[in-house]
């Protein structure tokens, strides 16, 4: 299938469906609608157009410096990536610096936090600290699944085994559920064990914050 001629076929079927759900009575307004529809500069079409995305840059050697975990089947990194590792990890006192990660579809962005967040968890762990040291917040309880899932197979790795998560959204777990792999969801175990992550939504944040029953939750946490 030629595309063009795909998108010309699309384009007169619309035109078609568009004139004859108006049935305009008057020949000369009829026309007059045909062409706007139709018009190639102003009309309601545009394109076929080719984008064409040029590749990312590969970071520079070296960036393995940044961080002292990263998954074992990690590939060579994108320079935004390193970029990232670079501001946000904590190795050798450094500390994290606010970042925004803004690049298309299929770049890395979530190994671009994750990856140092993942690595000062376990730095911090194999010092004895206990709590909270990360909050992975999201707008929406689906994305906040979706990012238990990705992190609960990152937690699989046998470096990991110390560090902890845990899921605490809107919708309650069943207690002994664990969809989520190494991911805590029962809400009791969350509150006695206090994850090192802890993904949740800005407004389930919110209540964490100011209700009694969720106050031990916050034990021992360290977010600086």
């Amino acid at each position: 299938m030629r595309p063009t001629l795909a998108a010309q076929a699309l384009r007169d079927t619309t035109v078609e469906y568009l004139t004859t759900t108006f049935a305009l009575a008057e020949p000369d307004t009829q026309d007059a609608l045909e062409d706007f529809l139709t018009d190639p500069a102003d009309g309601l079409f545009r394109g076929p157009y080719l984008r064409i995305r040029r590749p990312f840059r590969a970071a520079a050697d070296g960036w393995q410096r940044h961080v002292d975990w990263y998954p074992a089947d990690f590939p060579p990194p994108y320079a935004h990536q390193a970029a990232a590792f670079a501001r946000l990890t904590s190795k050798d006192g450094h500390r994290p610096q606010p970042t925004l990660v803004t690049t298309g579809t299929g770049s890395g962005k979530t190994e671009s936090f994750l990856v140092p967040v993942l690595d000062h968890c376990r730095r911090e762990k194999e010092a004895g600290k206990q709590g909270i040291k990360a909050v992975l917040l999201y707008p929406m309880n689906a994305l906040a699944g979706d990012q238990a899932d990705r992190l609960g197979d990152q937690l699989e790795d046998g470096r990991l085994a110390e560090v902890t998560a845990g899921l605490y959204i809107g919708q309650a777990s069943s207690r002994g559920t664990a969809p989520y792999k190494r991911v805590m969801v029962d809400r009791a175990e969350i509150r006695r064990n206090p994850p090192d992550i802890l993904i949740t939504n800005y407004k389930m944040l919110d209540l964490l914050l100011q209700r009694q029953q969720d106050a031990s939750l916050w034990r021992d946490a360290d977010l600086a």
